[in-house]
């Protein structure tokens, strides 16, 4: 690390995040490499974004060309890749019109903000959302009202209101939960910063039916599960349920700022001029970076690896001592460890042998890989777990 950077970052830096003793410079596909050139193997892809690789040259390439030409113009005025981007989003996933934003955050914004006004619609004067515990949708004030986890501090409060969480996959929570002022159910079909967990085909049904029978909304945060991460470019096609709204970002624009909020086509135009805006949303440079990163993902064969890869992954890390359970789909991978092994430990010892994962809680250690990660790095990337676990089990014995 730069002598002066971390102080400097102390410095000049709200203190919002603990960052890893490590700067890195440049990224190339799987791999990260740092200020004196040490190699990391990626397995956390900055937390689901950089899914197709660092510098992916699609990207980069859609990027460089457009920036040349138009960078930006406002929402006032037509631009060709924030067309065909949302045509592309809305064919190959829930049919209807798209609205974009920046992050997940706004994403979830814009759906919480249709699932009211479509309440208002139905004649509901105090609309409630149900979410789940345990669920992550962002930090901004109404995605952060609909994370119960952080709702809870009462030194951000007070919280927007009108959500009601309910315990995770509990069916019969979400039953007891539904009334007529009900106006969505929004939820993670797998769970990420919790610690991967999915939601069963029985709880995602019983949402989908009490929407259908009340006329209230199934909004799916897709914002790390979407655009193939676990192995279908959106995760809800794994199962028999299909969302009103869908919101997704992160591995959107490969690297470049972008988020979307997705209607079915049934759903139509709930927002009209005014409701919603955002100045940089769908701008030319990150509608020509998601165009690029579709071009990749959205294909049979990379899907298939997803696939494969987290087949392999999930199969050999399930064989290592300390490792209590694998969780997850295609390439999202919670490994939840034996009582006693604290996981910020495993992911520092997993920093120190050249490998980057993260840990949502001290009983989990979180894997989110690029779909670029070779064979090679994958199987190394399972010696290095296995080393690891190995020595804090060692250390754990000895005290």
């Amino acid at each position: 690390m730069k002598p002066g950077l971390k102080d400097r970052e102390h410095r000049f830096i709200m203190q919002t995040y603990r960052r890893a003793e490590v700067e890195f410079v440049r990224g190339d596909g799987a791999l990260l490499f740092d200020e004196d050139g040490r190699e990391y193997v990626d397995l956390l892809s900055g937390i689901s974004v950089t899914s197709i690789g660092h510098c992916s040259p699609g990207v980069v390439e859609a990027v460089s060309s457009q920036s040349q030409d138009l960078l930006h113009v406002s929402n006032l005025f037509y631009t060709e890749p924030m067309v065909d981007l949302a045509e592309r989003l809305s064919l190959r996933s829930i049919g209807g019109p798209v609205f974009f934003c920046n992050s997940g955050a706004e994403a979830n914004e814009c759906a919480i903000k249709i699932a009211r006004k479509h309440a208002h619609g139905r004649g509901i004067e105090n609309p409630q959302i149900i979410v789940f515990e345990g669920d992550f949708h962002g930090r901004t004030y109404g995605a952060l009202s609909a994370t119960p986890g952080l709702a809870a501090d009462k030194a951000l409060g007070p919280m927007m209101p009108g959500f009601t969480a309910v315990p995770f996959d509990d069916a019969e929570a979400l039953k007891t939960a539904f009334s007529t002022e009900t106006a969505a159910i929004l939820l993670e079909p797998v769970q990420g910063e919790a610690g991967v967990f999915p939601v069963s085909e029985e709880t995602l049904s019983t949402a989908r039916r009490l929407c259908d029978e009340s006329g209230a909304l199934l909004i799916f945060d897709e914002v790390q599960t979407g655009v193939g991460r676990t192995g279908s470019l959106w995760a809800y096609e794994q199962t028999a349920v299909r969302p009103d709204v869908l919101t997704t970002a992160k591995a959107l624009g490969g690297g470049v700022a972008i988020g979307a909020c997705v209607n079915s086509e049934e759903l139509g135009q709930v927002l009209e001029p005014g409701d919603h805006g955002s100045t940089f949303a769908g701008g030319p440079v990150a509608a020509s970076a998601a165009l690029a990163v579709l071009d990749t993902v959205d294909e049979p064969d990379m899907l298939r690896r997803i696939r494969e890869l987290g087949g392999f992954l999930a199969t050999a890390l399930g064989q290592i001592s300390g490792v209590a359970e694998v969780r997850g789909r295609g390439l999202m991978i919670g490994l939840g460890l034996d009582a006693g092994l604290d996981a910020r430990q495993l992911n520092a010892e997993l920093l120190n042998r050249g490998f980057l994962a993260n840990a949502p809680r001290p009983d989990t250690l979180r894997l989110l890989p690029p779909f670029v990660l070779s064979d090679r790095q994958a199987a190394a990337a399972v010696e290095a777990i296995g080393s690891a676990l190995s020595d804090l089990r060692g250390k754990a014995g000895s005290q």
